[in-house]
């Protein structure tokens, strides 16, 4: 199980839609609208490196509203 958290900004005045929207899709295990330089912060998993791209770009990043996605995969180094 690969598991990733996704940075994501958007136009004005939409991650609350956004995040809602994003919740919605099978994969994320969370998604909230938070401050700062990222507008949304997504936790997704998925059975590998290749479905977890293809959740981002075929899924997430189609989400309207959205203008930049950041996707930091996590890593357990113990």
């Amino acid at each position: 199980m690969v598991q990733a958290y996704i940075l994501i900004q958007t136009e004005v005045g939409r991650a609350e839609s956004v995040a809602r929207e994003i919740a919605g899709l099978p994969g994320i295990t969370a998604a909230e609208d938070v401050t700062g330089p990222y507008d949304v912060i997504v936790r997704a998993e998925a059975t590998d490196v290749d479905e977890l791209g293809r959740l981002v770009v075929a899924q997430v990043q189609r989400v309207s509203g959205i203008t930049r996605t950041l996707t930091c995969p996590v890593v357990h180094l113990a």
